[in-house]
């Protein structure tokens, strides 16, 4: 039904400004999943004398689905209010399916940008400090999901990334 994140966002816009509906709750075991993660990376960070993340409830998930041929160009997150943006609260964002390189830097050039390779079951989360990282999918590495997912749980070929974060 969606081919960019451009096409999710008017179809979030659509569903909260223009119509008056709302979207779905987020399901309870993804909001315990989030805070888990949360609670982990916190620890890890903590260790380490780092950022902790301030209290963090989120009220949006966007999914986004890539086929083989799928990027998404360097942007910053910032379709928050201006309160979230502010606080650092973060984004975390699950990735499912396919393998993909994940670019992030402080501007918009890809060339300049760190790439890392995300793949099945991997969580990144930024927030505080590095909340308004520029970053982009640059390349999806096809046929590198999981078997289950694809015979067990029908999950189509390509990578299936939730994204969650406070309004």
């Amino acid at each position: 039904m969606f081919t960019t994140r451009a096409d999710i966002l008017l179809h979030v816009e659509s569903l909260t400004y223009h119509d008056g509906a709302t979207p779905p709750d987020i399901p309870s075991s993804l909001l315990s999943l989030v805070t888990n993660c949360l609670l982990d990376a916190a620890s890890l960070s903590a260790s380490d004398g780092g950022f902790q993340f301030p209290s963090f409830s989120p009220d949006v998930c966007l999914a986004n689905f890539y086929e083989k041929q799928g990027r998404l160009g360097m942007h910053q997150d910032k379709d928050e209010s201006s309160p979230s943006l502010k606080a650092g609260l973060p984004v975390v964002s699950f990735s499912i399916g396919d393998s993909a390189d994940f670019l992030f830097g402080s501007t918009r050039d890809p060339d300049t940008a760190t790439n890392i390779k995300l793949e099945s079951g991997d969580v990144l989360i930024f927030g505080g400090p590095s909340r308004m990282v520029y970053h982009g999918v640059s390349k999806i590495h096809t046929g590198s999901a999981p078997q289950a997912l694809l015979t067990k749980c029908g999950l189509r070929p390509g990578r299936l990334n939730l994204t969650f974060r406070q309004m």
